[in-house]
């Protein structure tokens, strides 16, 4: 299982940057987990966009899923260039209809998951917890029965995380504050929270990721450093996690 972060931050894209958006891959097969802004010309430096074999998508705000739209477009272009007529499944949950019905296009179907059920999508399990957020949003554990990460999507801090990410390999982990500050009405987490969560569930690895555009973003990583004993690491684009178990 090889992850690879394309996008990494909240809100909207820092300078050459992109929001939320990650590959995970294994046995040829391609998964992009959330299609923020920016996150399609980054995604080409590592497969075209006739390569991937699904989307999926943790809920309808524009820096998780603003280049939907021209990922559609691209499948479209490329019917015109090459012939190939592929349908790219897009996944999403139906508690938003108007945000579910973008996910279809001439080249694109949406495709719903439901909460409550295992989703499997190539040589991947996928399990559902719903988020603290403003609007219906989905975090993921996902497995290929071996390893597992877990992917907070957009949350404030909620104690359901220990149990659902409990010794996952990595934990992908919204940290939009920094400790001193409270992320809780905007529906995010400090690094602190992200740290608390890591080290109670025995994590393997920390993945700081949907971050701020402003201060010293390494602070991050030293304050969450003194709640969780692991690794921890910050989300850039281009960085990969693999794991061979």
């Amino acid at each position: 299982m090889k992850l690879t972060v394309v996008g990494c931050w909240g809100g909207y894209p820092a300078k050459d940057g992109a929001t939320s958006c990650y590959l995970l891959e294994k046995d040829g097969f391609v998964l992009a987990i959330d299609m923020g802004s920016g996150a399609l010309a980054k995604l080409q430096h590592y497969y075209s966009v006739m390569d991937l074999d699904a989307v999926i998508l943790s809920h309808y705000h524009h820096d998780h899923m603003a280049d939907i739209g021209v990922l559609q477009y691209a499948r479209l272009t490329q019917f015109y260039v090459t012939g190939k007529d592929t349908i790219l499944p897009i996944y999403g949950h139906l508690e938003d209809e108007e945000g579910f019905a973008k996910l279809t296009h001439q080249f694109t179907k949406g495709e719903v998951y439901e909460p409550d059920k295992t989703l499997t999508l190539g040589p991947f399990s996928i399990t559902f917890l719903k988020t603290a957020h403003p609007v219906p949003c989905y975090g993921m554990r996902i497995t290929d029965g071996e390893t597992s990460l877990v992917y907070t999507a957009d949350t404030a801090f909620q104690t359901e995380w220990i149990s659902f990410a409990e010794n996952a390999d990595l934990l992908i982990a919204d940290c939009n504050f920094f400790a001193d500050q409270d992320g809780s009405v905007a529906g995010h987490m400090t690094s602190k929270e992200a740290a608390t969560i890591a080290q109670k569930a025995n994590v393997g690895h920390l993945l700081l990721s949907h971050l701020p555009q402003y201060g010293d973003l390494q602070q991050l990583c030293t304050e969450a450093s003194e709640f969780y004993q692991g690794t921890i690491d910050l989300a850039t684009t281009g960085f990969v996690w693999e794991n061979e178990k």
